[in-house]
């Protein structure tokens, strides 16, 4: 039986831990699916947002004309987009694993893996190993309802729908969270009939409820939205296509058809794969690993990291926790916290949305006092360039010592305006003095965060 001195279990975010500092290690990698490198790089983050950029080239005729710029969309190559964005990513993928198949300290294993007793992994090559300590960074994993006919048709999650072969007329999309209007407007853009099915009310329903409503708004006016709507069975139809039956709010049903159906209602964690309790590692009851503030599970000498053991399921995320558990591995005598207080997100859909700190709804749950601010793109300069009507940015703050207790945009930009809130936030800057201590590019979108800033009616 091998022995090593560390096993890090996934390639994603944990694959960034070893470096030269660990070099008179001998380190195990273990990596189940067959592309390596982890969600953000083959199914996420970065293969989404490449799509999403042509996607906002693609719907930029409406906003022209609007501004007397006459624009026609010729149409979309989607092999072309599709091949050039796979095509990077893939080798950027087969690179990484090559790169660590070739260090001399190293050894890659390509398969399932779990742990059969405290420290001992089987690879799933036939070859069981030990180590001295563990990182956990397993990620997380696309997850289907449970509806009957399911299994008798095509499925797609954002793992599979970004390889079609060809662009679809027509889409189902069931769910109403980010996954869900990313890719909505994703196709929309492309020229895909999109519909979306939403049990609830809202579609992005965790955000600010301001943001939340304004976004379904404008999203009823792109696609068929269907709120309130609950999938009762889904059926095949001739050519792959599919026939999804949903019930309205009144119990009504809808039987609706398309080209391509995309289930978008979550992602679990893949800690339920590794078969944890033989490590002595404890799960939460939504099956993440517990960890403490150091990154560290209830098992000795087990570290774990992203979307295994974080309810936030972000890329920024899983590499600052793959930055603490990196530090504390070299210094077990002087670990350092993760800081989890100030996590931003955005949604890259059409509009992008923007949030980090307390969402209006829950500084009332919990009681906290605060004061609120909304704040119209329209307002500034650059607003009126765009003749923009419909975009907002909100900001929370506490009364008295004036610091921001929660941002919420929706915009162009948002997921780049909302930086300095995050840093004001961090760093524990009072929203006025944030505001008046510098200076902001007359006319540049910025002024849009200044001017909300300024706008909250604070007692100081």
């Amino acid at each position: 039986m091998r022995h090593f001195d560390l096993c890090i279990i996934g390639s994603g975010s944990g694959n960034s831990i070893p470096d030269e500092r660990f070099a008179d290690q001998k380190i195990a990698i273990v990596e189940k699916n067959p592309v390596y490198g982890g969600t953000c790089l083959n199914v996420g983050c970065i293969p989404t947002k490449m799509f999403v950029y042509p996607a906002d080239l693609a719907g930029s005729p409406e906003q022209a004309r609007r501004l007397g710029v006459d624009l026609d969309l010729e149409g979309v190559r989607w092999a072309d987009i599709r091949d050039r964005i796979f095509g990077r990513i893939d080798a950027i993928a087969a690179g990484g694993a090559k790169y660590r198949e070739d260090s001399d300290n190293i050894t890659l294993f390509r398969a399932p893996a779990h742990f059969v007793g405290p420290r001992t992994l089987d690879t799933g090559t036939g070859e069981v190993i030990t180590a001295d300590r563990y990182v956990i960074a397993a990620g997380s994993r696309a997850t289907l309802p449970e509806v009957p006919g399911l299994d008798q048709v095509t499925v797609h999650t954002s793992d599979t729908v970004m390889r079609l072969d060809r662009l679809p007329k027509s889409m189902i999309i069931v769910g109403g969270g980010f996954v869900a209007a990313e890719f909505a407007h994703v196709f929309g853009a492309y020229g895909t009939a999109v519909t979306i099915l939403q049990r609830s009310d809202a579609l992005l329903r965790q955000e600010d409820r301001d943001v939340s409503r304004r976004f379904t708004e404008l999203m009823a006016r792109k696609v068929d939205l269907r709120l309130e709507h609950a999938v009762r069975r889904v059926e095949p139809l001739a050519d792959d296509r599919v026939a999804v039956i949903a019930a309205d709010a009144a119990g009504t049903e809808h039987r609706l058809e398309a080209d391509v159906l995309l289930v978008a209602t979550g992602r679990v964690p893949n800690g339920d794969t590794l078969n944890l309790p033989a490590a002595g590692v404890e799960v939460d009851q939504d099956g993440y690993v517990v960890v403490d503030d150091h990154q560290q599970t209830t098992a000795d000498g087990v570290f774990a990291l992203g979307d295994v053991c974080s309810h936030r399921q972000l890329k920024h995320v899983a590499n600052h926790e793959a930055r603490v558990v990196q530090h504390n591995l070299l210094h077990p005598d002087a670990m350092i916290d993760a800081d989890h207080r100030f996590v931003p997100h955005a949604v890259f859909a059409e509009p992008q949305v923007a949030s980090v700190g307390l969402t209006e709804q829950q500084a009332e749950e919990r009681g906290i006092p605060y004061v609120t601010a909304i704040q119209e793109y329209g307002s500034i300069a650059y607003g009126w360039a765009m003749e923009d009507t419909e975009h907002f940015a909100k900001m929370l703050a506490d009364p008295d010592t004036g610091l921001l207790l929660g941002a919420h945009l929706i915009g162009p930009q948002a997921s780049s305006l909302i930086q300095p809130l995050i840093q004001a936030m961090s760093f524990g800057l009072p929203a006025h003095q944030m505001a008046r201590g510098q200076y902001w590019i007359h006319p540049a979108m910025a002024e849009l965060v200044e001017n909300a800033l300024l706008a909250l009616p604070l007692r100081t």
